[in-house]
């Protein structure tokens, strides 16, 4: 069980990093390059409003983060597994939130970002499903925000990225967690049947 709890403190240190780099890079996404005026004019894509970086991969990561790390040893075997199904109840939290990260940053990423072009406010890559990402010359559409497409690309992808190293921790410790939560007091069990 030592080992278990171990591991679980393991992956709670390592997210705690993920998870402030999450709610930072959703910051700089509202703020293009430095700027106020643009979140003060409403001139940022709409989902950027819906916070995947500081709501699911930042904020929601902070509960697992936070259980795994405080995870404690208890004397008794039940005790272990309830501690155990706790951890595993953190993992299904951050699971949820890491995978809402990457949903939202994925389709904020195909979307594209609002800017001025030659014709106005507008969305000038939403309706390419993404294939701008790979067309950088058409990148320069946008007038305003300066590089606001490479911004947000940059930005994006680094909160997809780290949207999956949460969901794959989240995922070991769910894991682990149910390993010993279910096993653990079997093997107690088999241990006082044989020593009977």
């Amino acid at each position: 069980m030592c080992c278990s709890v171990a591991f679980a403190r393991s992956l709670g240190l390592a997210l705690l990093p993920l998870a402030l780099c999450c709610i930072l890079a959703n910051l700089l996404l509202l703020f293009p390059m430095g700027a106020i005026t643009y979140i003060q004019q409403d001139r940022l894509a709409n989902y950027i409003w819906y916070f995947g970086g500081l709501g699911g991969g930042g904020l929601m990561m902070l509960v697992p983060a936070v259980v795994f790390i405080t995870l404690g040893k208890c004397s008794c075997c039940w005790n272990e597994s309830l501690m155990m199904c706790g951890s595993v109840l953190a993992a299904v939290v951050g699971l949820v939130g890491s995978s809402y990260c990457f949903v939202i940053s994925g389709f904020t990423l195909v979307q594209g970002p609002q800017c001025f072009t030659s014709y106005g406010w507008s969305y000038p890559f939403a309706d390419q499903k993404g294939r701008y990402l790979l067309q950088p010359e058409t990148w320069s559409r946008c007038l305003q925000p300066l590089h606001i497409v490479e911004w947000n690309v940059t930005l994006l992808c680094v909160l997809l990225g780290l949207a999956v190293l949460e969901f794959i921790i989240c995922l070991l410790q769910l894991g682990s967690g149910l390993v010993n939560a279910v096993c653990r007091p079997c093997c107690y069990k088999q241990e006082y049947s044989l020593n009977a």
